[in-house]
């Protein structure tokens, strides 16, 4: 079974080989574009270790397999969404963000989706045009495409969202 818990500050060294293995995911899969350049390097990681918004994902070991980060309150980049709508702009949100798993491991994103959701019942997520694997990921656990946004860099990313709002509520579903 997964367990999640806040990173602590000396695990920065073991989150970064851990994004390094999920590039090489996304690389086999055909996402040569997400996680270029240094991305996420860490003084980011240590930001949000910092900011209280980076978890680990540990197996029965204690061994970490995965992070994450998990950020509530208004995302400046999903201020604006294109071609869609969000399906609640109105209640409070978090986001989830920089989700990565070592190449090994099961189970991580759906283990950080669902505890996400128990925080907070309205999440939203985006990912590159690329990342078949996460939007498959995303839609199989109840999120929601709902347009594009962009990020500060001016990159476009596919914008998802999960909510307890009743699908027929959905105005863009």
């Amino acid at each position: 079974m997964i367990t999640i818990r806040q990173t602590r500050p000396e695990e920065i060294s073991k989150l970064m080989p851990i994004f390094e293995q999920a590039k090489r995911i996304m690389r086999k899969s055909g996402n040569m574009k997400q996680w270029t350049g240094g991305y996420p390097n860490e003084e980011l990681v240590r930001r949000d270790i910092e900011n209280g918004h980076s978890y680990v994902c540990l197996d029965d070991a204690q061994e970490i397999i995965g992070t994450f980060s998990f950020i509530p309150g208004k995302d400046p980049t999903y201020t604006r969404i294109y071609e869609g709508a969000w399906i609640d702009d109105v209640q409070p949100y978090a986001t989830i963000h920089r989700l990565a798993s070592t190449e090994a491991s099961h189970g991580v994103a759906a283990a950080c989706l669902d505890w996400c959701y128990r925080q907070i019942p309205n999440l939203r997520a985006d990912t590159h045009r690329d990342n078949s694997i996460l939007q498959h990921i995303l839609t199989k656990h109840g999120f929601t495409y709902c347009g594009i946004i962009y990020l500060m860099n001016g990159d476009e990313r596919l914008a998802f969202q999960k909510c307890n709002m009743p699908k027929e509520q959905h105005t863009n579903v």
